[in-house]
Parts: structure tokens; C-alpha cells; sequence
């Protein structure tokens, strides 16, 4: 199998912790995160995903707002600039250590994180980064490189 995930959820997976929307979105979450930690491949899909299934017949889910639209093609392009790949619908990426590690230096860096402008959830994002993503729950934490410094 694999797990669908939008373009802006490549970045949320870095710093899950175990918070969300509503208990059946945290307990989804949590469920699609130990597959990504058991190395399930990740499709790239347009729109909702496996993360978002939970909060699709909630009137207030911001799952198809164009803004959110936004968030995915500039995750997107970032994640792809930093793997040196191209990604869109359809593509498919293992996530393993290597890039699971690469990817959230760059996030604790800030230069992945153009998509979460604007998100509820950027401060609780920059602390699990600060905190060397302790807690995170794909993969569990990651130690940050001394460079890090004050950069978040």
C-alpha cells in the first residue's frame, strides 16, 4: 500500500506530534504516521489525502480551500528543490532516514517552511523543530546539528 498525502503534509509529518484538529484527526494521524515509519511509500495526490479523511465532513475543514491549494505547490517545490527531483500528483517517495533526516534539517533551517505561512500550527511546529523534533511521532525525534543555533 501506499499513504496519499498532499504536498504541505510532507511538511507536517516532520514535526506530528500527536496534536490535531479533533481526536478522530489526531488518532487518523497517528495511524498514518506509524505507516510512514514502517517505510509505506508516499503517493503525491492533489486535495485531500489520508491525513486530511478524518475532517472531510466537517463544515469547517479547510481540507479544499484554494489556499490550501497554495500551501501544497510551495511545499511541493520546496521539498523537490531540496531532494533534487521533480514532485507532483502522482509521484511516489520513500521516505527513509536519509531523506527523513534531510528534510527536517532543512525545515529546523526555515528553508522548507515557505508553505506554513499563515498555518495555526507554525509555533508548535518551530518548537518541536527547536527541541530537535523530540516527540515527533514518524520515526520518532532527530538530534539537530550544532548549526542550528537560533535560526528558528
Amino acid at each position: 500500500m501506499t499513504v496519499r498525502l498532499r504536498g504541505h503534509h510532507l511538511l507536517c509529518l516532520l514535526t506530528f506530534v500527536g496534536e490535531g484538529y479533533t481526536p478522530s484527526f489526531t488518532r487518523n494521524y497517528q495511524v498514518v504516521a506509524r505507516r510512514l515509519s514502517a517505510g509505506e511509500p508516499i503517493e503525491i495526490v492533489e486535495g485531500p489525502d489520508d491525513i486530511c479523511a478524518p475532517m472531510l465532513g466537517l463544515a469547517e475543514a479547510h481540507c479544499r480551500n484554494e489556499n490550501i491549494r497554495g500551501r501544497d505547490s510551495r511545499a511541493l517545490a520546496a521539498v523537490a528543490d531540496l531532494l533534487g527531483f521533480p514532485l507532483g500528483p502522482g509521484s511516489v517517495l520513500i521516505l527513509d532516514d536519509r531523506r527523513l533526516q534531510d528534510l527536517r534539517g532543512a525545515f529546523a533551517l526555515g528553508s522548507v517552511r515557505g508553505a506554513c505561512d499563515e498555518c495555526e500550527w507554525s509555533a508548535l511546529c518551530t518548537r518541536v523543530a527547536r527541541d530537535g523534533f523530540a516527540g515527533a511521532v514518524v520515526r520518532g525525534g532527530w538530534a539537530p546539528p550544532a548549526l542550528l543555533g537560533e535560526e528558528l
